[in-house]
């Protein structure tokens, strides 16, 4: 324990939470070999694969692990929400979070929180101890606070994440290169703030394990051109984990996890085309590139990733779908997704889930009416500018799953069967002996 701890007197239990954006649980445990520190973790504690969420996409998935609760209580649904009763679209940020975020319980308790990384979370709070926000945040002058913290990562040239684009290039060097070179920057954040132990609990997120997926997937499970440095990759983040591990006292808690798992992509399904082609969707004219410009005849439309949307009267600005018809119309769109197969002839949906199955609560106002789960192999598109093809090859090879996310508890008796998300931040504050109301979560404690 810190100095800064004896003074003030508290002696409770501390935890410290690091993210692995997108990481698999079969990718760690199926290479134990190769990965001693995370193995060691594994051993020691209590590890396993856990679900996600509907739908498995990070924008949703933060939120969620972060609350405890489903979209429909924190209004995040992905990448890509709707405004309510129009067609504008807009980008969750941190603001449109409507459920209280397990730091702001702990800070409620008169504990501290210190906060690096998390996606969906800028403008910083400025009522916890610090916060970098993560992943869709711009610069780090405008996500960073208090101005110490800004200080200390603008001098340590702090990314808050990679140059993706630089993935897409058939050369990946320079994408592994910068990969490699953001992670150590994340890493040393959080190595300096573990040894500053002025935190109760330290939650910070390594973002660039989901981007190496991205790109370098599939070489991993196909053993293609660039398996070799998506392994030594993933060496040195269990260098960096090992290290942190043994940096902590004996009063913290390691926790690490991720908000999806992953697995190669086959095929991108750009579901507004395939709406268009099957006649549920049309455009008001031949130049289209957003939601607002479908016309008043369609029926359907879908926003990123694979969610779908009546288009009803009386909800949407310019609904023709009767409310009398909306279940007839939901069910036979449930039905031709469900059937809709691939190049390959698999079925391109694992699941078809209903909007009162995967969402409740106070802001399940937006909710799509369905949404698709994927099988492995199929990456779900939308957009508005149209195309000829509804399946495609993009210059991604591996994609989120809603199975094999990835959960380690440094605790022996912790309990890692039949768990998703939702039981993360209830988990995080038994085990810092904070009380809570169970009824307020989705999910449970596993301890």
């Amino acid at each position: 324990m810190g100095l800064f701890d004896r003074l003030r007197g508290d002696d409770g239990p501390r935890v410290a939470f690091f993210g692995i954006d997108g990481v698999p649980f079969s990718l760690l445990a199926e290479h134990s070999d190769e990965f001693p520190n995370i193995a060691s973790l594994i051993e020691d504690g209590s590890a396993g694969a856990i679900d996600s969420i509907v739908p498995p996409e990070s924008s949703a998935c933060w939120p969620a692990l972060t609350t405890g609760v489903n979209p429909g209580e924190t209004g995040v649904y992905g990448f890509q929400d709707r405004e309510v009763g129009s067609y504008d679209t807009y980008v969750p940020m941190g603001r449109d979070v409507q459920a209280t975020r397990v730091w702001d319980r702990v800070e409620d308790a008169g504990r501290d929180a210190t906060v690096l990384n998390v996606p969906v979370t800028f403008p910083p709070q400025r009522d916890v101890q610090r916060m970098v926000s993560g992943f869709l945040s711009p610069g780090v002058d405008k996500s960073a606070y208090p101005d110490e913290l800004r200080e200390y990562l603008e001098s340590n040239d702090y990314r808050i994440d990679v140059n993706a684009k630089l993935g897409h290039d058939d050369d990946k060097a320079a994408f592994i290169e910068d990969a490699h070179e953001t992670l150590e920057k994340r890493f040393e954040t959080f190595k300096h703030y573990v040894e500053q132990d002025d935190w109760d609990l330290l939650f910070g997120v390594f973002m660039t394990t989901d981007r190496v997926n991205h790109f370098l997937f599939k070489d991993y499970e196909q053993d293609g051109e660039y398996s070799e440095e998506f392994f030594e990759f993933y060496r040195t983040v269990d260098e960096y984990l090992g290290r942190l591990r043994d940096l902590l006292p004996d009063d913290v808690t390691m926790m690490v996890a991720s908000d999806h798992g992953f697995t190669t992509l086959n095929y991108e399904v750009h579901f507004n085309e395939w709406l268009q082609q099957e006649g549920w969707l049309s455009y008001q004219d031949d130049d289209h590139s957003e939601l607002g410009d479908i016309a008043d005849e369609t029926k359907a439309y879908s926003l990123i990733p694979g969610r779908f949307y009546i288009n009803l009267e009386g909800r949407e600005p310019r609904g023709t779908v009767p409310e009398a018809e909306y279940e007839d119309v939901r069910a036979e769109l449930k039905e031709k997704l469900e059937n809709l197969e691939g190049p390959d002839g698999r079925k391109v949906a694992d699941q078809v889930v209903t909007k009162e199955e995967a969402f409740r609560g106070d802001h399940d106002d937006i909710a799509p009416d369905l949404t698709v789960v994927p099988n492995h192999g199929f990456d779900l598109k939308a957009g508005f500018k149209g195309g000829s093809d509804v399946f495609g090859v993009g210059p991604r090879n591996g994609m989120h799953s809603f199975d094999n996310a990835t959960l380690i508890v440094d605790d022996p008796d912790a309990r890692i069967a039949d768990v998703d998300l939702y039981d993360i931040s209830p988990t995080i504050l038994d085990l810092m002996e904070i009380e809570f109301d169970r009824t307020e979560f989705d999910g449970s404690s596993l301890v």
